[in-house]
């Protein structure tokens, strides 16, 4: 296939809230470098800056970010504050709070309940914003996420949160959350390589439910922060062969197939990587390919 002219209006649209957004979107992850944190070179600034702004000229209304997305030299969301402010009407951007790292990079002590306000507070900072269209709490070891939630939920009635959601969670944390304030999307790593049951429960649960499924690492897969995963299963290739299409458009793809309210965010610091990426919303698996790429996740 090519991307050529294919914008991200081809994947759809969903609702997080009373937002709309095209159901391919955009990982800041990889604008600082040439893998996630610290794990590889900072990236060209102007390179990162171009990225961001044919993203948006391609149709993508979602950005995915973070105040601990920085490496050595760069920071995701001071490179989006650049690249795009003032901020076109229609675009959502979506940060997540929790995890902490420290000027040096390491990571530190997650965030207590009571210091949700400072991690929040910093996003509106860096990105230039009055407030955050949507926040995540993401879950960082804890048994229960109530007493978190809940502070995110008293700044959601301050103003300075429009919607919430929540991150690396199960079926039990989605139900505490709910119980607290509404959900509007849950984001989980997960991909066709994925076979944990909680998360696959937590994706029918927000079907059902109407709230957002917006995995991470839907490409990486075991990769991770490093970067898109190069081991693929003959199936996966049979498929991409057979659509002209990379391995990497066809996971997309599949992730896009499981439902309506699945979304993606695929990340990348590389302007020909976008374009391919968005083009993967345009691509239409058949039920009989989509039957041999699930049957990749059970086994023989």
């Amino acid at each position: 296939m090519t991307s050529e002219t294919i914008t991200a209006d081809a994947s759809g649209t969903w609702e997080l809230g009373d937002l709309p957004v095209r159901r391919l979107g955009f990982g800041a992850m990889r604008l600082t470098g040439s893998a996630a944190f610290h794990h590889g070179v900072p990236s060209d600034r102007a390179r990162s800056i171009a990225v961001l702004r044919t993203a948006v000229e391609l149709g993508v209304n979602h950005i995915d970010t973070a105040a601990f997305y920085f490496s050595a030299l760069r920071s995701a969301n001071e490179l989006i504050n650049t690249a795009l402010a003032p901020y076109p009407d229609d675009l959502v951007i979506v940060t997540k709070v929790g995890p902490f790292r420290d000027h040096s990079g390491n990571w530190a002590e997650p965030a207590r309940p009571d210091q949700l306000r400072g991690h929040v507070e910093e996003n509106l900072r860096q990105l230039g914003r009055d407030h955050l269209d949507v926040v995540n709490l993401r879950r960082t070891g804890q048994e229960s996420i109530s007493e978190h939630f809940g502070a995110l939920a008293e700044l959601r009635e301050a103003g300075l949160v429009r919607h919430l959601g929540v991150s690396d969670v199960e079926p039990r944390h989605l139900d505490e959350a709910l119980a607290i304030a509404p959900v509007v999307c849950v984001q989980n790593r997960w991909g066709l390589d994925s076979t944990n049951p909680a998360t696959a429960e937590v994706v029918r649960i927000c079907g059902e439910r109407g709230i957002a499924f917006v995995p991470f690492f839907a490409v990486a897969g075991d990769a991770g922060p490093h970067g898109a995963t190069e081991d693929h299963d003959d199936e996966v290739l049979a498929v991409a062969r057979a659509h002209h299409a990379t391995p990497a458009q066809i996971r997309l793809a599949w992730t896009l197939h499981q439902g309506p309210h699945v979304l993606a965010i695929p990340g990348t610091g590389n302007p020909d990587h976008l374009a391919e990426n968005v083009a993967a919303g345009a691509v239409r698996l058949t039920d009989e390919e989509l039957a041999r790429l699930n049957a990749l996740r059970t086994g023989p």
